[in-house]
């Protein structure tokens, strides 16, 4: 097997002016297109506030979390979402089920209850 090739086919190295010029401008601005297409982050308003909202691939999910939006825990291993305000703390970081994040408008507060307290 090869290694990777790291240049362009073509061998030709691109002039170090074009990155100081439009041409990196534009660069950068489609850079951060495709990471908001692919999902590294983006913002969503929600309850008057803008939220990051961040996609976690199940390889990259790692440890125990309670989602917010159903009580229930995310184990490792399971895609989710991680959203936080964006002028918040990394305190205020939360981790939902992907489901759960896209219905949290439908979804009614919880109420808590605790073990041994009926379920009527």
């Amino acid at each position: 097997m090869s290694p990777r090739r790291n240049r362009s086919r073509s061998g030709a190295a691109k002039p170090a002016k074009a990155a100081r010029t439009g041409a990196g401008a534009r660069r950068d601005e489609e850079d951060r297109e495709g990471r908001e297409r692919f999902g590294l982050e983006r913002t969503e308003d929600w309850r008057g506030e803008e939220w990051a909202v961040r996609r976690i691939s199940g390889g990259a999910a790692l440890k125990r979390y309670r989602c917010p939006g159903c009580d229930q825990e995310i184990t490792p291993g399971v895609p989710h979402v991680v959203a936080w305000p964006l002028l918040g703390d990394v305190a205020d970081r939360r981790h939902w089920h992907g489901a759960c994040w896209n219905a949290r408008d439908r979804r009614s507060a919880r109420l808590q209850r605790s073990r041994n307290a009926p379920r009527y």
